[in-house]
């Protein structure tokens, strides 16, 4: 049963003639699947949790996804193989690494772990 008031859902932008790349992107890189709803969108189920950055020299403008990966140092090896930029290496913060990354429909996300 939902909970009112969870974050229950997140839909990122595929415009421009990118759904398939981005698709083919995160099933390659990270094993996602996906079911297709008519050929303009495309849901996917990889589980969820959020938080707030109130580090104003941290804080993007736009809501950033974060991905985990228990083999942080292969997923980026993984992600910069794949051809997308690399807008952030990897970087320690406090909890644990991460990185950031321009998938192929222009997202930006951060992958991390401990």
């Amino acid at each position: 049963m939902r909970e009112t008031g969870k974050l229950d859902y997140l839909e990122l932008p595929a415009t421009g003639g990118r759904l398939d790349a981005a698709k083919a992107f995160y099933a390659s890189v990270f094993g996602w699947s996906f079911t297709d709803y008519g050929p303009t969108y495309s849901a996917f189920d990889e589980g969820l949790e959020g938080g707030f950055q109130a580090d104003g020299t941290e804080a993007g403008a736009k809501p950033l996804p974060v991905l985990y990966s228990r083999t942080l140092d292969e997923t980026f090896a993984a992600v910069e193989g794949s051809g997308v930029t690399i807008v952030r290496p990897i970087f320690e913060f406090p909890g644990g690494r991460r990185f950031h990354f321009l998938d192929p429909a222009g997202n930006e996300m951060a992958v991390w772990g401990e």
